[in-house]
C-alpha cells in the first residue's frame, strides 16, 4: 500500500495561475486608467491651444472683412451708431462644426457668427482669454484697437467624446490580451512546477516494496534539499523496515519450535497414559490448549508480518502457481481431500507485481476460515475467473449486513462454535490493502440461497 495518499485541497499552480493573471488584469486597468487621466490633461491642452490659435488666426481676417463691407471705419473710430448688419455664415454642406464663433463689437451686438453659433451672444464677457460655462469652453481673442472680438467656443462633449474613444481603443485590446495573457502564464507555470509535480509522483511511489532513493541530480535547485530529505528519510525507514521484518522471520521459528515441541511432549504423554488415567483428560486439554496458542502465535505473526508492509513486490509473479501450491498443501492434510474443489477457467490468469507470500497469506486464511466455519462434510469451492477474479464459496447460514461488517474487525469471530482466533480477515484486509485490492464478502453466495462467499479482486 502507498504511504502516500493524494489528497484534495488547494491547487498551487491553479492558485499561481489565477493570481497572476488577476494581478496583470489589474495592473494593466491600472496603467490604462492613467494613462486615460493623462491623456484628458494633454487633449484638453491641445483643445485649448486649438481655440486660442484659430481665435487669434481669425482676428486679421475678421477685421479685413468687415472693412471690406464698410462695417468699421478706416481709422480706429468706434462704430457708426446706427444698427449694424448681422451676417451669418452659411454651410451648405450641413455637417456639424467642431469650432464656433461670434464676432461682436464693444457693445456686444452679434456681427458675425458661425453656422451652428446661436443668435443670442454667447453669455461670455468681452474680455481676452478663457473663460468656460456648463457646456462650452470660450477663448476671446480682440483687434489691436480693441473695436472687434472674436469669441471661438469648443463644446465640452467633443472633449468626452475624444476621451471616450481614446478609452475604448485602450479597453477593448485587453479583451483579448487578458485571455491570451492567461493562457500564456498558463503554460509558463505548468512548465516552471512539472519538477514539483515529477518529485510529488516519485515519492508516491515510494511504500514498503520501493524505497529505492529519488532522484535529485536533475532537480532545481530549491528542490533538492527536499529530495535530499526524502532519501533520508526512506533510507531510515528501509533500515527500520528490514529490522522489523528480520524480527518477525526469527520470531516466527523461536515461537514454533518451543510450542511445537510442548505440543509434541504432550502428545507422547497422552500416548503413554492409559485410557482410565485422569491424568490423561488433563494431558488433552493441554494439548488442545497448545493447539490453540500455536494458531493464536501463527496468527499474530501473520499480523505482524502484514503491518510491516510485505504485499507490494518490484517483480512481476505468477500467483495462480501460489494458488496450486496453498490448495495442495491444503489436500495434503485434509482427511478428506475431495471437500476441496478447484475451478480454473481455461484462459484465467493471475500475474502482477505483488508478493508471492502476501498472497499465500492471503489465500490460506481465507481457504481455512471456509473450510472450520463452513457447513462440515460440504464442498468448498476455489474459483479462478478470467480477469484474474478469485472467489472461495462454502456452505453456511446465510448473514446479514450488520455481521458482515462485524466479522472483518480483529478478534471478532462472530456467531460460531468453530475454533479460531478472529484474526483471518483482518490480516487479509491488511495485506489486500497494501496490494491495492480488495475483498469483497457476499452472503448469500452468489446464485444460492445460502452460503459464504469471499471474493479478491486484484489490480
Amino acid at each position: 500500500m502507498s504511504l502516500f495518499r493524494r489528497t484534495t485541497g488547494p491547487s498551487m499552480t491553479r492558485r499561481l495561475i489565477l493570481s497572476l493573471t488577476f494581478a496583470m488584469t489589474f495592473l494593466w486597468l491600472l496603467a490604462v486608467g492613467l494613462g486615460l487621466v493623462v491623456m484628458e490633461e494633454e487633449l484638453a491642452e491641445i483643445f485649448d491651444g486649438t481655440l486660442q490659435d484659430t481665435a487669434e488666426r481669425l482676428v486679421p481676417l475678421v477685421v479685413d472683412d468687415l472693412e471690406h463691407r464698410g462695417m468699421l471705419g478706416t481709422t480706429s473710430a468706434p462704430m457708426a451708431s446706427a444698427a449694424p448688419q448681422q451676417l451669418q455664415t452659411a454651410s451648405s454642406s450641413g455637417d456639424h462644426e467642431y469650432l464656433i464663433y461670434q464676432v461682436r463689437d464693444r457693445s456686444g451686438r452679434v456681427l458675425i457668427r458661425s453656422h451652428d453659433a446661436p443668435e443670442q451672444a454667447f453669455g461670455t464677457p468681452l474680455k481676452a482669454g478663457f473663460w468656460k460655462d456648463t457646456s462650452y469652453q470660450f477663448y476671446t481673442a480682440t483687434s489691436d484697437d480693441a473695436q472687434v472680438f472674436i469669441q471661438v467656443a469648443d463644446a465640452f462633449e467633443n472633449r468626452e467624446e475624444a476621451v471616450r474613444e481614446g478609452a475604448i481603443a485602450l479597453f477593448l485590446p485587453l479583451i483579448l490580451l487578458i485571455p491570451v495573457s492567461g493562457i500564456v502564464i498558463w503554460l509558463v507555470v505548468r512548465r516552471a512546477v512539472r519538477p514539483v509535480g515529477e518529485l510529488r509522483r516519485e515519492i508516491e511511489t515510494k511504500d514498503g516494496g520501493n524505497m529505492e532513493p529519488v532522484h535529485a541530480s536533475m532537480l532545481p535547485q530549491e528542490l533538492q534539499p527536499i529530495a535530499v530529505s526524502v532519501n533520508l528519510l526512506m533510507s531510515r525507514l528501509r533500515t527500520a523496515l528490514d529490522a522489523e521484518r528480520e524480527f518477525t522471520s526469527n520470531s516466527a521459528h523461536e515461537l514454533r519450535t518451543p510450542i511445537a515441541g510442548a505440543l509434541a511432549q504432550t502428545q507422547m504423554l497422552i500416548a503413554e497414559l492409559t485410557e482410565s488415567s485422569s491424568s490423561r483428560h488433563r494431558a488433552g486439554q493441554i494439548e488442545a490448549s497448545l493447539t490453540r496458542l500455536s494458531h493464536l502465535a501463527e496468527k499474530l505473526l501473520q499480523l505482524s508480518r502484514a503491518e510491516a508492509g510485505i504485499g507490494i513486490s518490484d517483480k512481476q509473479a505468477d500467483l495462480s502457481q501460489v494458488l496450486d501450491m496453498v490448495l495442495t498443501d491444503f489436500w495434503r492434510s485434509m482427511a478428506d481431500p475431495a471437500r476441496l474443489i478447484l475451478h480454473r477457467a481455461p484462459r484465467a490468469q493471475l500475474v502482477g507485481p505483488l508478493s508471492e507470500d502476501a498472497f499465500a497469506i492471503v489465500l490460506r486464511n481465507l481457504v481455512e476460515n471456509a473450510l472450520v466455519h463452513g457447513t462440515p462434510e460440504t464442498p468448498v469451492e476455489v474459483f479462478l475467473d478470467d480477469g484474474g477474479l478469485i472467489r472461495i464459496v462454502n456452505s453456511a447460514l446465510a448473514m446479514n449486513e450488520a455481521e458482515l461488517a462485524s466479522i472483518r474487525k480483529r478478534f471478532s469471530r462472530g456467531k460460531t462454535e468453530a475454533a479460531g482466533s478472529g484474526l483471518g480477515l483482518s490480516i487479509v484486509d491488511r495485506l489486500l490493502g497494501q496490494m491495492n485490492g480488495r475483498l469483497v464478502l457476499l452472503s448469500p453466495a452468489s446464485g444460492r440461497d445460502d452460503g459464504f462467499e469471499a471474493r479478491i479482486i486484484l489490480p
